[in-house]
């Protein structure tokens, strides 16, 4: 009875661990690692034919977004997950494989103009159609006999639609090791889905720290914030942009604008209407209101109860085609518009961001965080010109950012969970966060709570009837990760610095001689076409 650590160990994503036991083999989430480079150097590190059995906490891309590259890769066996993470699977795994398909074409144009070699996508469409027949949605709290020797069981995480910590019971050689996998354990207090529930006992918990170096800071009542904005937007005459992933957080922004308009906070501007512009939040939001009374909290259950729907209003509407994506632009009163993807690196939102950034009566609203290195965190850190679809834009909107939404538990929240555990763990493993955040969250376990507690390396394995270590991963690797994206960021920052530099110098040759200042423009859109092909 072996665990074993395979991915988002000192890492924040890539989610997946490896249990065998018997002839058993199993994983428990299968996850993609995301950066900038998402859709390349991805890996199955096992033998993906070998595979029995899967187990998915949450439809999250960084938990299941691997599961089509393991059909590619010949595995046929089961995967087990929540009904609505499903669902949510069923749509989010087909957008993955159409984006990555959309890029690998948009990138082989260019690589066959400049005579290099073309890149393939990690897997296509049939993919991740085929390997969703596999799927055996569960309930909650429903104890599941897998297999002789396997019994689990899955209980709400609170973190998203269908998340899940797991309960998992294996036996063998008439032993019995009780394993709890936390999934992503949510922030509590959530619109829409319920609170993390608490589980009493286990031999061993997997438990996620993404957060488990801080606290959130106090949140503000959202509805009341967001009104400010759009008021402030409207009265100029302008569009609220919001860029937002389409499962998750655009069902709680629809939450939000039913409360200002059920809750009249926005008197002057009472007939706002709302745009959502993205085919996949319109599916989630679908699955969203097929799961109420199974991930629904009692408040949004009450709701509903009363006839009301708590992510729908008068003055919604919603784009599926592109033409009806266009035409949002061409609609000259003030409006909301919400779309995908969060950080502005893909999808729809590019187009509003070029219609409404050089607008300066209009906003753009962050509500999630924005990785180094993505549009969105350049915007939120004040570039004043970007580039899309070829064409300089000058950024003139308000970029503003609400503060305080997350989806994850903070270290005070991570700290009461493991607490709640009566018959205490021999270990915890400490997975899913920086490789700083994993070290420190693990010794707070170990000093505040009195439990054993490690954070593990990809590679590491343990026997989970003795609890020791039988081999060790990869710590250099996790070093050189580090390395490589501090120097991104470190050079993609001086590459920042040069551009606004350049601008200044810019600036300062108005009134040189038209000669001089031509043949500079030709040096710049000279350097311009060697990097943009």
């Amino acid at each position: 009875m072996v665990l074993e650590f395979l991915g988002a160990d000192h890492e924040v994503t890539g989610s997946c661990h490896y249990v065998t036991f018997g002839d058993i083999h199993l994983l428990v989430d299968c996850g993609m690692e995301q950066g900038p480079d998402m859709y390349v150097n991805q890996e199955i590190p096992v033998n993906a034919s070998n595979i029995d059995y899967v187990f998915v906490t949450h439809a999250h891309i960084d938990h299941s977004g691997l599961l089509p590259l393991l059909y590619n890769h010949g595995f046929r066996g089961q995967i087990f997950a929540t009904k609505a993470t499903s669902e949510l699977c069923g749509i989010m795994l087909k957008d993955s494989a159409h984006i990555q398909e959309f890029e690998a074409e948009w990138k082989n144009r260019k690589a066959r103009r400049a005579g290099l070699p073309e890149v393939t996508p990690l897997y296509d469409l049939n993919d991740a159609v085929n390997v969703m027949q596999h799927f055996v949605p569960c309930e909650y709290h429903d104890e599941i006999q897998v297999c002789e020797g396997l019994k689990v069981r899955f209980v709400d995480a609170g973190h998203l639609l269908g998340s899940s910590s797991i309960e998992m019971w294996i036996t063998e050689d008439h032993v019995t090791r009780k394993l709890v996998f936390s999934g992503d354990i949510g922030n509590g207090n959530r619109p829409l889905i319920r609170d993390p529930e608490y589980i009493k006992d286990a031999d061993y918990v997997i438990m996620e720290s993404t957060y488990g170096d801080k606290n959130h800071d106090t949140p503000p009542d959202y509805a009341v914030e967001l009104a400010k904005v759009m008021s402030a937007t409207f009265t100029k005459g302008g569009n609220l942009v919001i860029p937002a992933f389409s499962v998750g957080r655009t069902q709680e922004m629809l939450y939000f604008m039913r409360r200002i308009k059920t809750e009249d906070l926005l008197p002057e501007f009472r007939n706002f209407e709302v745009y959502i512009d993205s085919p996949l939040a319109v599916e989630a939001t679908n699955i969203f209101h097929k799961n109420v009374s199974e991930c629904f909290n009692e408040d949004a259950r009450k709701l509903i109860n009363m006839g009301i729907n708590p992510i729908q209003f008068p003055g919604l509407k919603v784009a599926v085609t592109s033409d009806e994506s266009k035409n949002i632009n061409f609609i000259e009163t003030p409006k909301v518009i919400i779309s995908a993807s969060g950080m502005c690196d893909a999808g729809r939102i590019r187009h509003h961001l070029k219609h409404n950034l050089w607008r300066a009566d209009s906003t753009i609203l962050f509500v999630g965080y924005q990785v180094p290195g993505t549009l969105g965190h350049s915007l939120l850190n004040g570039v004043k010109e970007v580039k899309l679809f070829g064409e300089t834009i000058g950024v003139h909107a308000t970029i503003c950012n609400l503060p305080g939404i997350s989806g994850h538990a903070d270290m005070d929240h991570l700290t009461k969970w493991i607490r709640e555990f009566e018959e205490k763990p021999s270990k915890v493993f400490i997975v899913h966060g920086d490789d700083q955040v994993t070290e420190f969250f693990a010794k707070h376990v170990r000093e505040e709570v009195g439990l054993d507690a490690v954070a593990p390396y990809s590679g590491d394995s343990y026997d989970l009837i003795t609890g020791e270590c039988i081999s060790q991963g990869s710590r250099q690797l996790v070093e050189k990760k580090k390395h490589q994206a501090k120097a991104a960021n470190t050079v993609f920052d001086r590459l920042l610095a040069a551009g606004q530099r350049l601008l200044t110098v810019i600036r300062h040759c108005e009134g040189m001689a038209n000669k001089d200042l031509a043949r500079f423009a030709d040096q710049i859109n000279a350097l311009c076409d060697k990097w943009d092909r």
